[in-house]
């Protein structure tokens, strides 16, 4: 029996086999979980739905953030197929590369609005779409970064847009729970994956992360997935609206 036997939820932001989004869905599905899964676009299919065969996924398809009638259809089949949903990984990041990797103070208007949508107020959209989808409760995770907290070097711009997702999920988590419905962060140290491969001087940051972090130890995305996976089951029913750190330590470090 797996803790989330019986229990349904849909991942968001598969987009290879290096991606955090990906450690989670195997987590969910080793637990018991069926799951729905979804790909970007038509250039990411080929690297996503070979990895959904392999976790008999039930429902899979596109979901293209930017585009509400696209967001609206993929809601709509998982309450045609279930009726419901139990749980929600949100795996989503975008910021433009040139204010990724500018100064702050220099970011354009267009770049600044485009991470925050795609980053955290698309997470505000599937949170109200999945709410009537969890009429005995639920949970809602997405993830977030130490620069949300501190000023972290190379991650610029998405330093203010992890900030304003991690305060989002505060907000949610307290208009959602009196529907049983439970929101939080989870927030990884550096990982090589392909999202993260956009931020300029990786390499240091993975090394800094290693050298300073009191466990000592290199991060992968399987060091994320057991904790989403508890996130998301009863286990976790009373914790709500708090970012959770996956990092060795490394954020009780100045």
């Amino acid at each position: 029996m797996g803790a989330l036997d019986g229990k349904r939820g849909l991942v968001v932001g598969i987009a290879n086999d290096r991606s955090i989004a990906w450690a989670c869905a195997r987590a969910f599905r080793a637990e018991g979980a069926a799951l729905a899964a979804t790909w970007q676009n038509e250039r990411a299919r080929p690297h996503v739905e070979p990895l959904l065969d392999a976790l008999g996924a039930e429902l899979r398809g596109p979901l293209d953030v930017d585009d509400d009638a696209s967001l609206a259809a993929c809601f709509e089949q998982v309450r045609a197929r279930w009726g419901r949903l139990d749980f929600l990984l949100h795996s989503v990041a975008f910021a433009p590369r040139d204010d990724l990797h500018g100064r702050v103070v220099d970011s354009s208007r267009e770049g600044f609005l485009r991470a925050m949508d795609v980053s955290c107020h698309s997470f505000l959209r599937m949170a109200r779409l999945a709410e009537p989808l969890m009429p005995d409760g639920g949970s809602l995770i997405t993830m977030s970064y130490l620069g949300s907290q501190e000023v972290m070097p190379r991650y610029g711009l998405m330093g203010p847009v992890k900030a304003a997702l991690e305060s989002s999920v505060r907000y949610l988590a307290a208009e959602l729970g009196p529907a049983g419905i439970r929101v939080n962060a989870v927030s990884p140290g550096p990982i090589a994956t392909r999202a993260a491969s956009g931020l300029a001087d990786l390499d240091a940051l993975l090394d800094d992360s290693r050298r300073r972090a009191p466990l000592k130890a290199p991060l992968g995305i399987d060091d994320v997935g057991p904790l989403c996976a508890f996130l998301a089951g009863d286990g976790a029913r009373a914790i709500t609206g708090t970012t959770l750190y996956v990092d060795g330590g490394h954020h009780i470090l100045n």
